[in-house]
């Protein structure tokens, strides 16, 4: 790869996860070594490559997700958790590639919007794509923990039906860096910190330490990603001139389908730097 754009679509056009882990591990290395210096430009494609396994449903489709006491239900929930990181790879990635180009959204053509003009892609300096590619790694070391959890409780990855809609908020968001910065690390991945210590609360009660274990790493890592999200939207709204509270608000109501659920896990948040003005007025 001459630059970190190209890596990313490379990334993005692996069919198999493992490859795309393996390619991440690779990418972060070079770029720490010195190589993969130039950020340059890719034509980025609108999905990420996807293996044959899992059957992939609408969410009106997935069956319903078991209890944690059972190994069954072990599985489907590191299963679910599993595909969400798969897209967090993805989604890492395709930031990295697609804000890359000035004045260029993406492989679709469409016209430059507001978050991807030549002046918007010179506030982005080489910690941007640094920390969104610190953020890929981390998830691609989620995937693989993950995915080494379901085949030591004799399942894997693909085994099950994994939901199709995760995918919507790079599509929805694509146009706009900071729509994008809006709805996957301050409401994805901060909804990830409010639900995931009940998850391990419940593996423990069921024994699996292991497990357990894993999500607890998954859970401090994003805390860091929330953080890093959160700061840069903080730097687009500065260069936009508007306050970050109420656009982030406006964006939300704008491109995320669902609500703000509560309780929040103020105090995850809080570590993030993400302060309760701007998600307690949209909770319900």
């Amino acid at each position: 790869m001459r630059s970190l754009a190209e890596a990313g679509v490379a990334v993005l056009t692996a069919p198999e996860p493992m490859e795309k882990v393996r390619l991440t591990r690779a990418f972060a290395a070079a770029r720490r070594e010195g190589a993969l210096g130039e950020i340059g430009t890719a034509e980025v494609p609108d999905r990420p490559a996807r293996p044959s396994e899992p059957a992939l449903l609408a969410p009106r489709d997935m069956p319903k997700r078991r209890k944690a006491g059972s190994v069954a239900g072990r599985i489907a929930l590191l299963h679910a958790l599993a595909h969400i990181e798969l897209n967090a790879i993805d989604l890492s990635w395709d930031v990295i590639a697609r804000f890359a180009a000035p004045g260029a959204p993406g492989a679709t053509g469409a016209t430059a919007a507001p978050g991807a003009t030549a002046a918007e892609r010179g506030i982005l300096t080489d910690r941007f794509f640094d920390d969104w590619l610190k953020v890929a790694f981390e998830e691609a070391k989620h995937f693989a923990l993950l995915s080494e959890r379901l085949e030591a409780l004799g399942s894997h990855y693909g085994a099950l039906p994994a939901h199709d809609g995760l995918w919507q908020a790079s599509a929805d968001t694509a146009h706009d860096l900071a729509a994008r910065l809006a709805i996957v690390p301050m409401v994805l991945e901060a909804r990830g910190l409010d639900v995931t210590p009940e998850m391990i609360a419940n593996l423990r009660k069921a024994g699996d330490e292991a497990s357990a274990g894993v999500l607890q790493t998954i859970h401090d890592d994003e805390i860091g990603h929330v953080a890093i999200g959160k700061r840069w939207f903080e730097v687009v709204c500065a260069h936009r001139g508007v306050e970050p509270i109420p656009t982030w608000q406006g964006l939300v109501r704008t491109y995320f389908k669902g609500v703000l659920k509560r309780p929040f896990n103020t105090k995850s948040r809080d570590m993030a730097d993400f302060a309760a003005a701007f998600y307690e007025p949209l909770g319900v």
